[in-house]
Order: C-alpha cells, then sequence, then structure tokens
C-alpha cells in the first residue's frame, strides 16, 4: 500500500482504506514528444493572442471549474485524503483565482514606457514558451493552478507533471481546460517517470521548469535546469514559525495556530509548524490550544464534519511518526497524539508536543503532518532568533497587539511572507514563495504573471 508508482504505471491509491483508485501507465518516449509538440505549437500559434481574449478565457475556466467542483472535489478527497470540506473550498478558490487574474493579470502586462536621451522606450512582457510544471499531491489543483493561470495568461504555454497519487485531478484539470474553450495544447499533462521528467526538462521546445515539492526534488530539478541554462522557479518546504508573544490575544492566536497546523491533516509547506510562545503565555496559550486540538474531528473524509483526514501516503506516516519518536526520545512532552491509529486508513492522530528545544527533530526539521510543536521563547528578541534558527524561510506569523513592535519583528524574520495576527496563506493580491531551502522565484501577484516573461526593452531613437 506504500507504493504510488510501479515500473510502468502511476498508482493512485484510497489513503482512507489503502484501496487502489486507478492505475495510469506511463507514457512512451513517442507520447511524451508529441505532448511537447502540441504545446510548442500551441505557443506559437497563440502567443500574439490580445491578453484581453485570454482573460476571457479564464472567465470561461473558472465558470467551468465550478461545473465540475463536485465532481474535483470527490477526486481530490478519494486520490489524497483531504476533507471534502476543505476539496470543495480547493476548486471554489481557484475559480475565483481565475476571476482575479481576468480582472486584474492584463494591466500588469501592460508595456512600461519611459523617456530616454534622443528618444523613448518601453519594456514589454514577452512569454517565454512552453513551461514544465512538477507538481505535488497536497493541493492537487490550487498548487497547479496558482502558477498555470498567471502564467498562461501571459502567453505561455503549460506542461504538467503531476504527482503519481493524483493523476485522475491532472486529468480533470485538462478537461476542465479544454471545455472552458482554450486550444489544444495549452494545457498540456504528462505521466511520466522521473527519467521522462529529465527528458522534457533538456527538450528545447520547454523553456523553463517551475516545481512545487520537497527540497530534494528541488535539488534535482533545479540542478538538471540549470545544466540546461533554463529559468527555474523553486517552491519547496518550509518549517515555519508561529510566534505569539506576552500581549498578543490568546483566543484569536489559538485559533490561528489550530487553522494554520492542521489543515490539510497538517499536510502544508506553509503550515504552522513552530509555535514559538514567548514564557509569559506559554502555560496559558498551550492549555487553550490543547483543548482545542482535543474537539478536532479526525475521520472519514468524505464527511462534512471531519477536519483531519488521512495522511495521503502510508510511507509518509511512516516518517512522521518516526520524527515525533525521535522529538519524544530527545525529550519533549506528550500533550496529545503521537501515534499512528490503528485500523484501515492511513491515520495520524493530531498531535501535540511541549518542551520542544531548538536541538530536538521536530524543531530542526520539517513535519508534514498533524503535528504541533511548542516551543519556549525568553522574550520576543529571543523568538526571532528561533524563529530564523531554520534552514528554511517560507512564511512566518506573529501575534501582538503592539504594531510598532510587530513591524520591527517582522523586519528581522527571513522569510518570504510574514502575517501578522494571522495564519499564511496564499493569496493571487500578494506574492507566494520563499528564501533559504524553501526555494526561490514567486508566484502569484504580479509577481506569477511576470516570473516566465522575457522584459524586453524596445527602444526607438529620434532621428
Amino acid at each position: 500500500m506504500n507504493a504510488i508508482s510501479s515500473q510502468t504505471h502511476a498508482l493512485s491509491i484510497n489513503p482512507a482504506n489503502g484501496e487502489t483508485v486507478a492505475s495510469y501507465p506511463y507514457e512512451t518516449e513517442a507520447q511524451l514528444d508529441a505532448a511537447l509538440t502540441r504545446s510548442i505549437n500551441a505557443f506559437r500559434n497563440g502567443r500574439n493572442t490580445p491578453v484581453a481574449q485570454r482573460a476571457e478565457l479564464l472567465l470561461a475556466l473558472a465558470s467551468t471549474l465550478r461545473d465540475q467542483a463536485e465532481e474535483m472535489a470527490q477526486m481530490i478527497t478519494l486520490e489524497m485524503g483531504k476533507p471534502i470540506a476543505q476539496a470543495r473550498g480547493e476548486i471554489e478558490k481557484c475559480a475565483q483565482l481565475a476571476e482575479w487574474y481576468a480582472a486584474h493579470g492584463p494591466a500588469m502586462l501592460a508595456p512600461e514606457a519611459t523617456l530616454v536621451d534622443n528618444g523613448t522606450a518601453q519594456i514589454e512582457y514577452r512569454p517565454l514558451g512552453p513551461i514544465l510544471a512538477v507538481m505535488p499531491w497536497n493541493f492537487p489543483v490550487w498548487q497547479v493552478l496558482r502558477g498555470a493561470v498567471p502564467t498562461m495568461l501571459s502567453g505561455n504555454t503549460y506542461v504538467l507533471k503531476h504527482a503519481p497519487n493524483v493523476m485522475g485531478s491532472a486529468y480533470l484539470m485538462k478537461q476542465a481546460f479544454q471545455r472552458a474553450g482554450f486550444a489544444d495544447g495549452l494545457f498540456e499533462v504528462i505521466n511520466v517517470t522521473p527519467d521522462g521528467v529529465s527528458k522534457a526538462i533538456a527538450d528545447p521546445r520547454i523553456a523553463a521548469v517551475t516545481l512545487t515539492g520537497s527540497v530534494r526534488a528541488g535539488m534535482a530539478i533545479g540542478s538538471q535546469a540549470g545544466a540546461a541554462l533554463k529559468k527555474c522557479v523553486l517552491e519547496l518546504g518550509g518549517s515555519d514559525p508561529f510566534i505569539v508573544l506576552n500581549d498578543a490575544n490568546l483566543d484569536e492566536a489559538v485559533q490561528a495556530a489550530l487553522i494554520g497546523r492542521f489543515q490539510n491533516s497538517g499536510q502544508v509547506c506553509a503550515a504552522a509548524k513552530r509555535l514559538i510562545i514567548e514564557e509569559g503565555v506559554v502555560e496559558a496559550f498551550t492549555a487553550k490550544f490543547l483543548e482545542a486540538s482535543r474537539k478536532l474531528v479526525m475521520g472519514d473524509p468524505t464527511a462534512t464534519e471531519t477536519y483531519i483526514g488521512p495522511m495521503a501516503r502510508f510511507d509518509l506516516r511512516d516518517e512522521l511518526d518516526g520524527q515525533v519518536q525521535a522529538t519524544l526520545a530527545e525529550g519533549a512532552t506528550l500533550l496529545l497524539g503521537g501515534n499512528k491509529v490503528e485500523g484501515a486508513g492511513n491515520y495520524y492522530a493530531p498531535t501535540v508536543l511541549a518542551n520542544v528545544t531548538d536541538q530536538m527533530t521536530s524543531f530542526k526539521q520539517e513535519l508534514f503532518g498533524p503535528v504541533a510543536s511548542i516551543i519556549t521563547a525568553r522574550d520576543a528578541e529571543h523568538a526571532v532568533a528561533l524563529a530564523n534558527d531554520s534552514e528554511f524561510g517560507l512564511t512566518a506569523s506573529v501575534f501582538t497587539t503592539d504594531p510598532e513592535k510587530a513591524r520591527n519583528i517582522a523586519n528581522q524574520l527571513e522569510t518570504g511572507g510574514i502575517f501578522i495576527n494571522a495564519y499564511s496563506v496564499s493569496d493571487p493580491r500578494v506574492s507566494f514563495g520563499g528564501v533559504k531551502k524553501s526555494g526561490f522565484g514567486r508566484e502569484l501577484s504580479h509577481f506569477g504573471v511576470r516570473e516566465f516573461c522575457n522584459a524586453q526593452t524596445v527602444w526607438l531613437n529620434r532621428r
């Protein structure tokens, strides 16, 4: 039940019961070649399509996503165990993303004119070509579309290589693009082995590469893209700090920490993984957080009341449990959970660890599951030091009622995003991405539209 692929097929396995959902044969070299040919032809045929027409297609995509919402949400839940209410929310968020870029994206691609000596000049944003996207399973539709929508609005085509366990979701997305009226080749799905990914990266028809995934995957894909001298965007892991200071509103902080840590069964790169609490309120925060965590409903992901479903893969649950047991052996205190749930399915009990220090496994490593680590900080300065003591730098949260203190701390944090009195989110209105081993490049906002563009200078001299 641990396998998600074989030598010949990608396997989709229901993590709620371990049963095989579907088996998708890997494509041949000829099929990969045909997909890349369709993509490059679609790019060449459509690169000069007015951006207003592309925006209209995005509106059609939003409508199609809503038409297919229940089918897509059910597929997400079936393939990777996301609770159905959260899966439905994911599809609606994608529809809103398409609408937002349809409304605001064209202005982000407008030429930028300036006066120069003896003439005029402007910067024009030109698409690069087919973009290879290697995507993960934890948000099977959102992770893809938050990259694809702005990238395709700017005139690129998109070649999706999805995680093996969510290929059903990949094909439903392709269906949505087709039903929305996108031309053949604008959005391609390839089901290939790692060797096939390497061939695609090296292929001259692929202009650039984007990956969302683990540090190990990022290093592999990034090195291959670098060897081919192709631009690469990497959105990798995180061990995000969630700082709560003595003057914080504890009820608000607890509720945000609960969602920030346990949504999607804790399988979120930008989750609140390290709860860094100033010592004056650590006891009160811990009591409130523990009480709230006990009330979380874990169970059948198809039930609307379920908040925590199964983890997506059995091997990932084993890895998480190993990290938890290592942290406990290092001296942490177990307040809740800390075990695999017996019976069918890939469930891991919501877990709260206290007295975690900067030398322990759950502090140093990313724990990709429903496990919260509570760390005590002596003061605000110590909290910042703890937050920055990580090889990751994706997002951070700070809870305080003092705006000046919040801004001062934000200026010191080494992350791509900082959320004051809120848990981390990805939103089309603001950029998303990290520093350190959390990757480089940005998605969303105007950065997402321009990330895979050639910023071309056009200079016109006066005669």
